[in-house]
């Protein structure tokens, strides 16, 4: 599957994801009225509203870009009407030939991860019948309860060709609470990333695995030091743009030939016409602005690769 994304991100030589991260506040007036209009101030409502601007961003985006994040807490928010709405955008953004990652940072003990796994990644049995829950292409994973829970993520990802994205090194400003912290004498983080290169091992794609990992653009020094270590390892990154993270801050996360690393940008995008810098597309045209600023972050980060 990580061989699908390098080639999606070489043609469109775009190293970037749109996160789908849709808040009711970004969301321009006449598209929630419109909605509530038809079903109510209600849940389905709200969900409804989600739909209608997540549909217009991806049509005016998908040409340019490799792959959409949509993040599983904005939609969950809104009950059962939400999780629809998710399952909708996913399978949507797929007919439009992107590879969409799920941020839903799953991770637990064996069997529940392995539900997770199947519920996201792969299939499930019933009665005679083989379905497909979610069917992301790659989901983000929480590493905190070691290889039990992972494990089963790593196998549906072998047996499906899928792919993780392990949380290393976050983009948060309290992630050194844990992440940084001294074990004999070496911070938690670089131990995370030699199990993820660990994990990865078994399931290659030509020349990078199918287990990524999650290293913000925020700590440009650390993200370096997570390059070296984990060479043949794809890095999500979040925090350019909204989180003050910048093209130079994550150029550390590519390797020499430009590849490695795929970049996430969310309320930057999908709420740009908000923005001094877009104002004059106007909430009307909000999906216009998306795309400029889809065309900027491209022009940016290639600047320094």
């Amino acid at each position: 599957m990580i061989s699908q994304l390098v080639q999606k991100i070489q043609k469109t030589k775009a190293p970037i994801c749109v996160g789908l991260d849709p808040m009711l506040s970004y969301i321009p007036s006449h598209i929630v009225q419109n909605a509530f209009k038809e079903f109510g101030e209600t849940l389905e409502g709200a969900a409804e509203a989600v739909w209608q601007f997540n549909k217009e961003i991806v049509d005016s985006t998908y040409d340019l870009i490799p792959s959409v994040k949509p993040q599983i807490a904005m939609y969950e928010q809104f009950g059962i009407e939400g999780l629809k709405i998710y399952a909708r955008t996913v399978e949507y953004c797929k007919k439009k030939g992107l590879l969409v990652i799920g941020d839903v940072k799953r991770g637990d003990i064996g069997s529940t991860s392995s539900a997770y796994a199947v519920g996201h990644l792969g299939k499930v049995k019933v009665g005679s019948n083989v379905c497909s829950g979610f069917d992301t292409d790659f989901i983000t994973v929480n590493p905190y309860l070691g290889t039990d829970g992972v494990k089963p993520f790593v196998d549906v990802c072998r047996e499906e060709d899928r792919g993780l994205f392990v949380l290393v090194k976050t983009s948060n400003p309290s992630s050194g609470e844990f992440q940084d912290r001294l074990i004999d004498g070496r911070p938690l983080y670089e131990l995370v990333a030699e199990k993820v290169v660990e994990w990865g091992a078994d399931c290659m794609d030509g020349t990078y695995s199918n287990v990524g990992a999650v290293v913000g653009a925020t700590y440009p020094e650390m993200s370096k030091i997570l390059r070296k270590l984990m060479p043949h390892t794809y890095f999500l990154v979040p925090g350019y743009g909204a989180q003050g993270g910048t093209a130079k801050d994550l150029a550390n996360c590519f390797n020499e030939d430009g590849l490695g690393a795929v970049v996430n940008s969310s309320r930057g995008i999908i709420a740009a016409y908000k923005q001094e810098k877009y104002a004059k597309f106007g909430p009307e045209h909000f999906a216009e602005a998306s795309r400029q600023a889809v065309m900027d972050m491209i022009a940016d980060i290639n600047s320094v690769l």
